[in-house]
């Protein structure tokens, strides 16, 4: 029933605003028409005159040059000249001792190596992964054969997975001084190491793991 009453309502005044603009635009429309006078082309004159424009000289007076006396060259000092040594120079003269040439036995004659452990000698550092959010680690164990090449590479442990693939590539690229045992190149199995990222931020400031 409300709504009936309200399209009853706006009916109304919308009926009543539309009568009203048709009774102005009527009202508008039957006025007379009066045209306007015309009016007369109006003409302006800027800077009739034209004035002188004065340059001012600027007028420079030189001062009158006094003369200049030249100083007088400085004084020579006489320099000592070096006495030619009267003493004869020492000289050594000696002849080479003679001695005998040691023989050696190629038999009983050995060079000894001592052992020594597997030593770096190349690391190439890895490319750190641009999928990194922040900084990480990984543990990386291997063997070094006798020719010091890393092989067997095993990612232990890595604070992310995305570090895992630079770090071991990293590593096969690693060179090693052999492991030596009575002289001879031997493998090295168990060797580990670890390797750090430094991811930064914007500012250059280090991400913490």
């Amino acid at each position: 029933m409300s709504g009936i009453i309200r399209w009853l309502v706006g009916t109304a005044i919308a009926a009543f605003v539309t009568f009203s603009l048709f009774v102005m635009m009527k009202i508008l429309i039957t006025g007379e028409f009066k045209p306007q006078t015309k009016v007369e082309n109006a003409s302006f004159e800027i800077n009739p005159k034209v004035e002188d424009i004065k340059v001012a000289v600027r007028e420079t007076k030189i001062a009158k040059i006094s003369k200049v006396v030249t100083p007088p060259p400085p004084p020579q000092i006489e320099r000592q000249q070096a006495a030619a040594p009267t003493v004869a120079i020492a000289s050594l003269e000696g002849a080479i001792p003679k001695f005998e040439t040691p023989k050696l036995d190629k038999q009983s004659f050995k060079i000894a190596v001592s052992d020594r452990d597997a030593q770096p000698l190349v690391r190439i550092p890895p490319i750190s992964p641009p999928r990194a959010e922040k900084s990480g680690h990984c543990v990386i164990r291997f063997d070094v054969s006798p020719e010091g090449q890393p092989f067997n590479i095993i990612a232990k442990y890595c604070s992310g997975s995305v570090f895992k693939r630079p770090s071991t590539k990293s590593v096969a690229k690693w060179k090693y001084q052999p492991k030596i045992v009575d002289g001879r190149a031997v493998s090295r199995a168990g060797v580990e190491t670890k390797i750090t990222y430094r991811i930064s931020d914007e500012r250059g400031k280090i991400i913490p793991e």
